[in-house]
């Protein structure tokens, strides 16, 4: 077997070398050239031949090694069916469990994982010279949180045909945009990212990305509001109001959410990731959102449940040593967002007068039930 040839100094051998997306191992005789077995992904044309034949005609194998392609492929990036054939492989092998379709004519191994950095390079292959990966796309790449969408973002410049392929959804790039290169992808920076999906996200929505986008230091609050400030094309007005309320140090989209709905709704901003210390400097506590001046912590808990019996304990001590030290917690739920955001608003304004805090309306304003409809 071609296994058993380590020389690497010996260019072909005939071998019973069954290639890498050949499920079937009926496959007769391969003449190939020698593969090392530690580089992944590579697949080199070995044309197959049956050995009677060889057997009847000596010189079948000096023919079948000059008609060898050198070409390679490299099934860990989107490839075609034009590539697939080059490299020796039928196309009807692209339909087998060895390969997923990523869009029309695009194809990549079955064993590596698909991206949004992989479906924006298939979609960069068939898009006009300097297309860039954008919108919702780009937003993923950077680590950044949006809403679930079916398609892959790319811009293209100004007077280009724009790709129609199925499965891609295809931008025009607009005048000024700032485009990057991210681990050899062209893509939207992540300050033209969050202005570009201003004319796509709500403000609740857009606020979400931005703090994403700075809690995964791919920008910062600054940079965000200078980019917004300069921005006059569309979106403009929009990207200007969530880009001043990005914060820095937000732990997660359902926190920023909870903040939103209580800033929609009138009330003061509360201090997002404000810590304690204790007598000796060192750090003690660290609230998600709260009110200092007041003693009051709104928490947001993801959990359904307790998950067991020590988390609960600790949960129990945190609250006692909470009281001890005069704080008062608030914790809301998925529900007091989705499902009764007025009844979660009533319940922090009510501990902010218990509280004693001052100056709060006597009505909320009504914006947050534009974002928060509840059920």
């Amino acid at each position: 077997m071609w296994e058993d040839v380590r020389d690497a100094r010996v260019p072909l051998v005939v071998c019973g070398h069954v290639p890498a997306y050949v499920r079937d191992v009926r496959a007769p005789l391969v003449v190939c050239r020698h593969v090392p077995a530690y580089v992944p992904g590579k697949i080199r044309r070995g044309p197959v031949d049956n050995l009677r034949r060889l057997r009847r005609d000596p010189g079948t194998l000096d023919r079948m090694a000059a008609q060898m392609h050198e070409a390679e492929l490299d099934v860990r990036k989107p490839f075609s069916r034009a590539d697939a054939r080059r490299a020796g492989i039928p196309v009807r092998h692209l339909t087998s469990t060895r390969f997923r379709k990523l869009f029309y004519d695009l194809y990549i191994g079955a064993d590596l994982a698909v991206t949004p950095a992989v479906l924006a390079s298939a979609a960069l292959r068939i898009s006009p010279a300097g297309s860039h990966a954008s919108h919702f796309t780009a937003a993923e790449i950077w680590g950044g949180v949006v809403p679930d969408q079916p398609l892959t973002h790319v811009s293209s410049p100004h007077g280009c045909t724009r790709s129609e392929r199925q499965g891609v959804g295809s931008h025009e790039t607009r005048r000024g945009s700032q485009v990057v290169v991210f681990r050899q992808l062209r893509v939207s920076s992540p300050e033209q990212t969050f202005i570009d999906l201003a004319t796509e996200l709500t403000l609740v929505d857009l606020v979400v990305l931005g703090d994403s986008l700075v809690k995964m230091r791919r920008t910062t609050t600054r940079q965000i509001v200078e980019a917004a400030v300069a921005w006059k094309g569309k979106g403009s007005r929009l990207a200007r109001r969530a880009a001043h309320l990005v914060r820095a140090g937000v732990d997660s989209p359902m926190e920023t959410r909870l903040r939103m709905l209580m800033v929609l709704a009138g009330l003061p901003e509360p201090v997002v990731n404000h810590i304690e210390y204790d007598a000796m400097g060192a750090w003690a506590k660290r609230f998600d959102l709260s009110y200092p001046d007041l003693l009051l912590i709104i928490e947001y808990d993801g959990r359904q449940h307790a998950e067991d019996d020590r988390q609960w304990g600790r949960d129990i001590d945190r609250r006692e040593e909470l009281d001890a030290d005069g704080w008062r917690l608030i914790v809301v739920r998925s529900t007091g967002i989705y499902t009764e955001p007025g009844r979660t608003l009533e319940r922090i304004v009510d501990a902010m007068r218990s509280c004693g805090a001052r100056g709060l309306p006597r009505n909320l304003t009504s914006e947050w039930e534009r974002y928060f409809p509840g059920r």
